[in-house]
């Protein structure tokens, strides 16, 4: 199996993970509100994968942070323009609606799972991890 296929299969298991995590009752709620951001963070650690697949795991982590720490901070600039786009279900999904200090931190736990992940495929699942 290509490199490819395994990161567009789990890009696409965090979407449904994460749209699972925001509308519906599949997690327990005590862990539900966190869910979403960690999914969301994966979603974007294996979108870099595909992109930098030839890359280390530690840059595409350092380009994920960033990416995930960017559009956070994005979202302490409130202007009309950006903010009818966050009103959108699209935009809100992928832009966010207000600053959250914790986001950084769920940002960085999926982040870190998604790095487990990474380094369990290529240790034990080497066929996912070919080419």
């Amino acid at each position: 199996m290509s490199k490819n296929i395994t990161y567009i299969f789990l890009v696409l298991v965090f979407i449904c993970l994460g749209l699972t995590s925001r509308m519906t009752n599949a997690f327990p709620s005590e862990i539900t509100v966190h869910l979403g951001d960690v999914f969301w963070a994966s979603m974007v650690f294996f979108l870099f994968r595909l992109i930098l697949k030839q890359r280390s795991i530690l840059i595409t982590a350092f380009f994920s942070v960033m990416f995930s720490f960017g559009i956070e901070i994005s979202q302490l600039f409130q202007s009309d323009w950006i903010n009818s786009i966050r009103n959108t279900l699209i935009g809100g999904l992928i832009l966010g609606r207000g600053f959250l200090w914790l986001d950084l931190l769920r940002y960085s736990l999926g982040i870190l799972i998604s790095i487990v992940i990474e380094l369990f495929i290529k240790k034990y699942l080497p066929i996912l991890s070919n080419r």
